[in-house]
């Protein structure tokens, strides 16, 4: 496994955990995230105030990687996500996930999430 696999899998596994420390150890301090058609971000204190999501959804998320791979320091990852609703009920997700790598941390995250309703694909 390459140090910037390692780095998304521990980033990946603080979420896993909701352990805000082993996640910003993974990014860059000028971190970028851009979730497309939701928001943007920069900077580790903005990402750490958005690790833990909307009050209404529950920590911590339960992802699964579906498969990722790596050219040079772009790791690109398809992820499913599960998410306890207050409310009651689960949030569930479908999500393509582009890490750019910088000295073996993310220096930059773009996402493309879709809830899923119906099914494993609606």
């Amino acid at each position: 496994m390459s140090r910037n696999t390692e780095t998304v899998t521990a980033y990946l596994d603080g979420f896993r955990r909701n352990d805000h420390g082993r996640i910003l150890s993974c990014l860059t301090d000028d971190i970028e995230f851009t979730v497309y058609g939701a928001f943007h971000l920069a900077g580790k204190d903005a990402y750490d105030k958005a690790i833990d999501g909307p009050p209404e959804l529950l920590d911590p998320p339960h992802l699964e990687v579906v498969r990722m791979v790596e050219q040079d320091d772009v790791i690109m990852a398809e992820l499913t996500a599960t998410i306890e609703r207050a409310e009651g009920g689960h949030l569930r997700l479908s999500m393509a996930e582009l890490f750019l790598m910088r000295d073996g941390k993310i220096a930059e995250r773009r996402a493309w999430v879709i809830e899923l309703k119906e099914n494993d694909f609606r």
